[in-house]
Formats: C-alpha cells, sequence, structure tokens
C-alpha cells in the first residue's frame, strides 16, 4: 500500500496510553496533539509520520482493532483474554505488570484441591471460566461483579474470586490472599490480521525498533 496511507493505533485510556507515548517517543515517535491535556479532540495526528491515535477504553480497545477501525491496539493482557478477539498479539511491551490470581480467605484452598462445586466472583467472567473448566477441570458458578470483587468472600456471595493482583495489599487489609496464579500479565501489542498483511513492513519496522529497547 501506499505510504499515503495512516496506520491507526487504539491506545488504553490512562497509565497505559501515557507509559505507551513514553516508550513510541524512544523511537522518535511523537504525538504533540496528545501532549495538550485540555483538548476536547479524539483523534491525534502526526501528519509527518502518517500516524492517528485515539485512546479508548481497554475493553473496547480489542474490538477496534478486529474491525479494522484501528491497525494496532496496546491494552492489557487481561483484556486480550477477557474480550477474545480476532486479533494479532506481537509483542509484549513489558510494562503494567501484575498477575491474575484465584484468590480467597486461607480455608477456601481446600476447596481447589477437590474439585467441588464452587462460587467465583469476578470481573473477567471469561478468563475465570476458561481457567477452571479447560485448566483445572473444576464444576464453578462464575459470578460477575463490576465493583469491588474482594467483597465476594467477605459477604459470602462467593467462595473465592479471579482479580488483577499487583501488590496483594488490598487483599491482605480484608483477609485474603493469593491461592492459585491464573496468568501473568502485562501490556501488550496487538494488530488487525488484515493491517498485517497490508501494511507489513511498517508494522515489522515498528515491532523491530520496539524490540530494541525494551
Amino acid at each position: 500500500m501506499s505510504d499515503d496511507r495512516y496506520l491507526t493505533f487504539a491506545l488504553g485510556k490512562g497509565r497505559l496510553a501515557n507509559k505507551t507515548m513514553e516508550l513510541f517517543e524512544k523511537i522518535g515517535i511523537t504525538c504533540e496533539e496528545m501532549r495538550d491535556k485540555s483538548s476536547r479532540k479524539l483523534i491525534f495526528v502526526n501528519e509527518d509520520l502518517k500516524l492517528r491515535f485515539f485512546l479508548a477504553k481497554s475493553p473496547d480497545v480489542p474490538t477496534y482493532v478486529e474491525y479494522g477501525a484501528a491497525d494496532i491496539g496496546i491494552v492489557g493482557k487481561d483484556t486480550i483474554l477477557e474480550e477474545n478477539r480476532n486479533v494479532y498479539e506481537v509483542l509484549d511491551l513489558g510494562y503494567g505488570k501484575c498477575r491474575m490470581c484465584v484468590c480467597g480467605p486461607a480455608s477456601a484452598g481446600e476447596l481447589l484441591l477437590h474439585h467441588e462445586r464452587i462460587r467465583v466472583a469476578s470481573k473477567y467472567p471469561c478468563i475465570a471460566k476458561d481457567y477452571f473448566y479447560n485448566k483445572k477441570h473444576q464444576t464453578v458458578d462464575i459470578i460477575k461483579l463490576n465493583g469491588s470483587v474482594e467483597l465476594g468472600p467477605l459477604v459470602e456471595l462467593s467462595d473465592v474470586i479471579v482479580d488483577i493482583v499487583e501488590t496483594g495489599s488490598t487483599l491482605k487489609e480484608n483477609g485474603l490472599e493469593v491461592l492459585e496464579e491464573v496468568c501473568p500479565l502485562s501490556a501488550r501489542m496487538i494488530v488487525n490480521p488484515v493491517s498485517m498483511q497490508m501494511e507489513t513492513a511498517r508494522i515489522k519496522r515498528l515491532v523491530n525498533e520496539l524490540k530494541e529497547i525494551l
């Protein structure tokens, strides 16, 4: 394809986007428009490099990439697993590191050993289901929560939770602990399959430049 075409990036809002732009600056990719925090713009453009950027809620990033509204997305591995979209994961960016874990009171550890039917609360029902059904072969009832999942075991809504753990301090304060690790998480770069074919050279160059500094 011609170099006139813009390469479009969907970035997960917040810390992830800030960290990504810091990383991109190290390989010479900047976007002055994004520095203006008071801007109401939704799409930011670097005309010289023919790049466009927009910010999106993390769960929407894989959707934009799957449908080709963005060529490339930057989002956490947790979101990629939960949304399960048709995208290529091409690079682990190494920041935003944490773990997806099964957590609960120490006494709940027993329930994980004997394949009992238990209740699991999570913001990530797809990840929880995949872990229990396909890896542990344990039948569970999964309850989706959007807020503080730590409440689940405390109010006896669930036996355990599946959630992201960074430091574990919130768990500790509430008498809960990590019982099992589901998978490690970090920020990843994902690519639309068609863009990967049409823009192979540009995307590979970008990935290789990032690999050199990571």
